[in-house]
């Protein structure tokens, strides 16, 4: 007897996430294509221009799987960016001494959140909202100015490529945040710690009863993403070449709505970091479909992104409610051949 194929409910929302790109790629090849919308240039652009989105969405992906949010990642992004300028241009501090103290106090920020939120019961919500005002505030103390950052090595890594066909290329964040993926489905597919966060986010009571460590999950899990944080506040810097305190607002709602579209579950427990590259890549192609337009306002990437955002939290939705359905009706079947 032929088995029937079954796709497990809990991968509808990354598989349509992925399907949605491959569509909104094709549509914008149909519609201008005749403009350079299928070269490689464009392609590869999608990464070499959302970078820095791609390496903290990886973060934020492990927050929200385990039932939190992080309001703080562009504040910290936007610091980190305010202290490599600051300390290469005003206190003549080495580049690479600078990207790793950044990186520092990027974790050493997302490890205080973890505190405020594990130890001091204070809500996701509020705990990194402290968090995006002390970072964003930090920023305006050391300059209300933009600082241009003309350190030859920072520089230098910012210009670096790799050349491909059709005048395209990849750069040195591309490469970053492909490792920064890899590292977060390692993390999460072969660590105890990403099946901890999974644990974590599908029910606390249940991991907690099951011997996991969820005050260290809890704390780890910000704790990455402040040094995600840290690291796309690097990349954007890269990007810009400039520290200020005004970069990056309203990076964290981009951030946090990739992530849904690509398939993470709000309520925690089901979420790919995979899915997140294609949130990211449907984000970067209605961009492309603007700026080929020409004619449409920026504002309209933020009405589609919206209503995407509203067709995957309704699917969210309707996916969770059938998976609880086929559990009941599962457990209703097993215990009915379990009765006398």
């Amino acid at each position: 007897m032929k088995k029937k194929f079954s796709v497990d409910l809990k991968y509808i929302p990354a598989i349509s996430a992925i399907v949605l790109f491959f569509i909104a790629y094709a549509i914008g090849g149909a519609l201008y294509g005749d403009r350079g919308f299928l070269r490689l240039r464009t392609f590869t652009s999608i990464f070499t221009d959302n970078a820095y989105l791609g390496v903290s969405a990886v973060g934020m992906t492990l927050v929200i799987i385990s039932g939190g949010i992080d309001l703080s990642v562009g504040s910290v992004a936007a610091l980190s960016t305010m202290l490599i300028a600051w300390g290469t241009e005003v206190l003549g501090v080495d580049s690479a001494v600078m990207i790793l103290l950044v990186l520092l106090t990027g974790t050493l920020l997302g490890f205080l959140m973890g505190i405020l939120i594990d130890k001091f019961s204070v809500p996701p919500f509020i705990s990194t909202l402290i968090g995006m005002f002390l970072a964003r505030g930090l920023c305006f103390i050391i300059s209300i100015q933009s600082i241009t950052i003309n350190d030859p090595f920072f520089r230098s890594l910012g210009r670096w490529k790799i050349k491909l066909p059709q005048n395209s290329y990849i750069n040195l964040s591309v490469i970053i945040y492909a490792a920064t993926l890899i590292a977060g489905i390692v993390i999460m597919q072969r660590t105890r710690f990403g099946r901890g966060i999974y644990a974590f986010g599908g029910n606390r009571q249940s991991a907690t009863l099951m011997g996991l460590p969820t005050s260290r999950i809890q704390i780890g899990i910000y704790t990455f993403n402040g040094f995600c944080s840290a690291l796309s506040g690097i990349l954007f810097a890269l990007y810009m070449f400039s520290g200020y305190g005004r970069h990056l607002y309203g990076m964290e709602l981009d951030v946090i709505s990739s992530v849904v579209i690509g398939g993470t579950l709000l309520t925690g427990g089901v979420g790919y970091p995979i899915g997140s590259l294609f949130g990211i890549m449907i984000y970067s192609v209605i961009l492309k479909f603007i700026s080929f337009n020409g004619s449409l306002s920026s504002w309209w990437t933020k009405i589609a992104v919206g209503v995407l955002l509203l067709f995957f939290i309704v699917m969210q939705r309707v996916t969770v409610v059938l998976a609880n359905r086929n559990k009941r009706q599962l457990r209703q079947k097993t215990q009915g051949r379990t009765a006398p």
